[in-house]
């Protein structure tokens, strides 16, 4: 497991989840706002390659697609989206859930909820959690 990743099984607002967490010195906020920004998800996430929706961040409701891999695109809807959780389904189907918790100051915890079923999605979401924690510790640089 990748440094400072950690994967439990917990309960979230959808039920039992496999949750894959990261501790980043970033404000929750920094890290809320690159989690929506589906302008930034192809850098951070393993499987999107582009994105194409209605407004550059993300909120419930809202539908679009995404390509994945570079090989195909599928639609997407955000099903819930506020108090530092959003949801979505893909292709119709319930997806990753995505989580920052503040821990401290200028500390969060970013976390991926997966569906038991989807637990072979555990490596790809420790692989974007890396990305997410070396974009944001770059852009805090960048300030």
């Amino acid at each position: 497991m990748p440094a400072g990743t950690t994967v439990r099984l917990g309960s979230t607002p959808d039920g039992r989840r496999i949750e894959v967490a990261r501790e980043v010195a970033v404000d929750p906020r920094r890290a809320w706002e690159l989690l929506t920004d589906t302008w930034r998800w192809p850098e951070w996430g393993p499987t999107v390659s582009d994105v194409d929706g209605p407004t550059r961040f993300i909120s419930a409701g809202m539908h679009g697609r995404v390509n994945v891999l570079g090989a195909v695109w599928v639609p997407y809807e955000i099903t819930s989206c506020g108090n530092g959780r959003w949801t979505w389904d893909v292709a119709r189907i319930p997806a990753t859930g995505h989580r920052v918790e503040e821990v401290g100051e200028d500390r969060c915890r970013v976390v991926f909820e997966i569906p038991p079923l989807a637990a072979g999605y555990v490596p790809v979401c420790q692989r974007a959690l890396s990305k997410i924690e070396a974009l944001l510790l770059a852009d805090e640089r960048r300030l």
